[in-house]
């Protein structure tokens, strides 16, 4: 996956402040990733490990830090909204490890990813 990711990878969290976003960002940042932002609307403002500033929305992550990549912990009612809010962010790749998203929701999605030239990696 190195031409997807590299060391030069800006890595925003959505969901970062939930149970499965948490996890994953303490195992990331142990591991090197550069996790620069995490979003979690209601909790913009608070940090994450010290580290990790939290902010309302992706546009004003992707804005602050310069994230060129999101990865998505959020239930699969809200993971079609979270690839939406990436894309019109201008992110230009977006993981979403996500279960059991619609697959209506996802034809919808996938439609308008590839329309706004976003790579999607999942959901599973």
């Amino acid at each position: 996956m190195s031409i997807l990711v590299d060391k030069d990878t800006r890595l925003m969290v959505q969901g970062i402040t939930g149970g499965e976003g948490l996890f994953h960002t303490q195992q990331m940042l142990a591991y090197g990733t550069n996790v620069v932002a995490g979003v979690t609307p209601g909790k913009g403002g608070e940090w994450v490990e010290g580290k990790v500033p939290v902010f309302d929305s992706v546009k004003k992550g992707a804005e602050t830090t310069g994230a060129n990549a999101t990865i998505i912990f959020v239930p699969a009612r809200f993971a079609p909204d979270a690839m939406f809010e990436a894309a019109d962010a201008g992110i230009p790749l977006i993981i979403c490890i996500t279960e059991g998203v619609p697959v209506q929701d996802m034809m919808r999605v996938r439609n308008y990813l590839d329309q706004k030239g976003v790579r999607l990696i999942g959901p599973n």
